[in-house]
C-alpha cells in the first residue's frame, strides 16, 4: 500500500523539485488569500509553466499550488472576513469574529494547523484507498464507464450552483463544447459550420483559461465604487495590525478537539472525492456537523475556535479526497484535478485505472508530492504571513492587467495559434455571463473533459455488442445508473424542502 510512497519520494526527494513544489505553494497560498483570485484561476496559469519540465515535476508543482491556495483562503477570511477562495466561506464565520475581538493571530494559526493536519489525514486516505479503487475499475467495460461518467455529470449539475437546471444547463454546455471538432473515432468534422477556427476543436485548457480567469477579470472590473471603499475601509484597518503566531500553544488547542479535526478531515475527503463537489461544499457540511455535534453549539459563529478547525480542516482535506477520482479512474474529481490531468496528457501519460500499474512512479510522485507540498505549506505560512498580510494590500487595477497577460501568453504557448486567443475571449465572455447569472463553471468545465470519454465509451459498447440492454443488465453498470437517477432525486428533494423553509421563515 505504501510501495507508491516510496517510489513517490525516489522522483521527488531531488532538491530542485523540493524547490518547485515550495514555489507552487507559495503562488497558491497568494492566490488563495487575494479574493476572488480562485485556486483553479492559479492553477490554470501554473500549467503553461510546467510544458518544459517532466511529468512528474509538472504535477508536483500544480499540486503545491493546488495546496498552497487551499490554506491561503484562510488569511483573507480571517483578517478581511472575505473568503479568499469559495472553500473557506464557512471560516470567516468564526476566524473574522475572532479577528474583531484582537484574536487575528490566534485564529490565523489554528488555522494553518488544521489545514496541515487534515492534509496529512487525507493524504492517508487517498494512498489507502485510491489503489483499491483503481483495481477494482479494471473490470469495467465500456458500459460500466459510460455509467459512471454519467453519475459524475449528475453529481456535478446537482452539488453545485443554487439551482439543478443550472446546474444542467452548464453541464450541457460543456458537453456541446466537447463535440466541436473532429469526430474522436470516425475523424470526420463536425459542429465547425465551416469555420477553419473551430475544425481543431475547441482546446479544453482554452477553455478552462477564458472561462475561470478572463471571467474572473471582467468581474473584478465591474466592481461598483462601493465595494472598492468598503475593501479600502477593511485594508486600512489591516494596517496597524501586528500578527505574532504561536504556533506551539495553538497547536496544543487543535490537538484537544481530536473528534472535531479528525471528522471534519474524513468529511472533506469523502465529499472532495465526489466529482465535482469540492472544498466550498465541505467547508460548509464540516462546519455544520461540528456545530451540531458540540457540547455548546450556540459558540459558533461568536469566534469560536473549534469553528476554525472544522472549517479549515473540512476545506483542506478535500485535496486528498479530490485526488482519489482522478488518480483511480481518471475522472477529474474538480476544475483543478481536470487540469493535472490535461498536465498528464499533454506529456503523453493516459489517466484511468491503469495508470497505478502501469505508471506507478508517477501515481507515487503525486502522493509524495501532495505530502511535501503539506510541509511546505505549514512552514510557508507560519514563517511568511507578515508578509502574506501586506499583499492584501495591492491594488485590483494592478492586478486585473498582470494577469490578463499571463493568459493572453498561457494560451499562445499551447498550440502557437492567434485562433486561440479569439476562442479564449469567447470562453470568458461566456464564463463571465455564467457568473453574472449564477451558472456555476465547474459543470461546464468537467462536462468539456468528461464528455468525450462519455461518447467513446458509449460508442465502444455498441460497436462491441449493439444490445442497449448491457447496459440495464450489466450489475456495475445498472448501479452507476440508478446512483445517477437517485442523486438527481435527492438534490430535487433537498432543494425543494429548503426552499419550503425559506418560504416559512418568511
Amino acid at each position: 500500500m505504501f510501495d507508491l510512497l516510496i517510489l513517490g519520494m525516489n522522483e521527488i526527494f531531488q532538491l530542485h523539485i523540493l524547490l518547485i513544489i515550495f514555489v507552487g505553494v507559495v503562488v497558491g497560498i497568494l492566490a488563495g488569500l487575494i479574493p476572488g483570485f480562485t485556486v483553479a484561476m492559479a492553477i490554470v496559469l501554473t500549467l503553461p509553466l510546467t510544458f518544459g519540465m517532466d511529468p512528474v515535476t509538472g504535477v508536483a508543482a500544480m499540486i503545491g499550488v493546488f495546496v498552497g491556495g487551499m490554506s491561503g483562503g484562510l488569511i483573507s477570511a480571517t483578517l478581511l472576513g472575505i473568503p479568499g477562495t469559495p472553500s473557506s466561506i464557512a471560516t470567516t464565520f468564526d476566524a473574522y469574529p475572532m479577528a474583531k475581538k484582537g484574536e487575528a493571530s490566534k485564529a490565523l494559526s489554528i488555522g494553518i494547523w488544521a489545514s496541515f493536519l487534515s492534509s496529512i489525514i487525507s493524504l492517508l486516505l487517498l494512498v489507502t484507498i485510491a489503489p483499491q479503487i483503481a483495481r477494482f475499475a479494471l473490470m469495467f467495460g465500456p458500459w460500466e464507464m459510460f455509467a459512471l461518467i454519467v453519475l459524475s455529470l449528475t453529481i456535478i449539475a446537482s452539488v453545485t450552483g443554487e439551482s439543478i437546471l443550472k446546474g444542467l444547463i452548464a453541464g450541457l454546455f460543456g458537453l456541446l463544447i466537447a463535440t466541436v471538432g473532429a469526430d474522436p473515432i470516425a475523424g470526420v468534422s463536425r459542429f465547425t459550420f465551416d469555420l477553419g477556427i473551430l475544425r481543431a476543436g475547441i482546446p479544453f485548457l482554452v477553455v478552462l483559461i477564458g472561462m475561470f480567469a478572463i471571467s474572473r477579470l471582467l468581474v473584478f472590473l465591474e466592481r461598483t465604487e462601493m465595494a472598492k471603499d468598503k475593501e479600502e475601509k477593511q485594508k486600512d484597518e489591516l494596517k496597524d495590525m501586528k500578527v505574532v503566531l504561536k504556533p506551539l500553544q495553538t497547536l496544543r488547542m487543535v490537538l484537544r478537539k481530536p473528534g472535531t479535526l479528525t471528522g471534519s478531515s474524513i468529511i472533506g475527503s469523502v465529499v472532495g472525492a465526489i466529482p465535482g463537489a469540492g472544498g466550498s461544499i465541505a467547508n460548509i457540511i464540516a462546519y455544520d456537523q461540528a456545530k451540531k455535534w458540540s457540547k455548546d453549539p450556540k459558540k459558533f459563529g461568536t469566534g469560536c475556535e473549534e469553528g476554525v478547525v472544522a472549517s479549515e480542516a473540512g476545506n483542506n482535506s478535500t485535496v486528498g479526497g479530490d485526488l482519489i477520482p482522478t488518480v483511480a479512474l481518471g475522472i477529474p474529481g474538480s476544475a483543478v484535478t481536470a487540469v493535472l490531468l490535461s498536465a498528464l496528457m499533454i506529456h503523453g501519460i493516459t489517466p484511468g485505472p491503469l495508470l497505478v500499474t502501469s505508471e506507478p512512479n508517477i501515481v507515487g510522485g503525486i502522493f509524495f508530492a501532495f505530502f511535501v507540498a503539506s510541509f511546505w505549506m505549514l512552514i510557508a505560512q507560519f514563517a511568511g504571513m507578515k508578509l502574506f498580510v501586506k499583499v492584501t494590500n495591492v491594488p485590483v487595477h494592478l492586478l486585473v492587467p498582470i494577469i490578463f497577460v499571463l493568459c493572453v501568453v498561457g494560451t499562445f504557448v499551447l498550440n502557437n495559434r492567434v485562433s486561440d486567443l479569439y476562442i479564449l475571449l469567447m470562453m470568458g465572455l461566456i464564463g463571465y455571463l455564467f457568473t453574472k447569472y449564477k451558472f456555476a463553471l465547474a459543470p461546464a468545465i468537467i462536462g468539456v473533459i468528461l464528455g468525450p470519454l462519455a461518447e467513446v465509451n458509449l460508442r465502444r459498447a455498441f460497436m462491441t455488442n449493439p444490445d442497449w440492454t448491457l447496459f440495464f443488465t450489466r450489475p456495475i453498470s445498472i448501479t452507476f445508473l440508478i446512483l445517477a437517477v437517485l442523486s438527481i432525486a435527492f438534490t430535487v428533494w433537498q432543494t425543494k424542502r429548503s426552499g419550503k423553509r425559506m418560504a416559512g421563515a418568511a
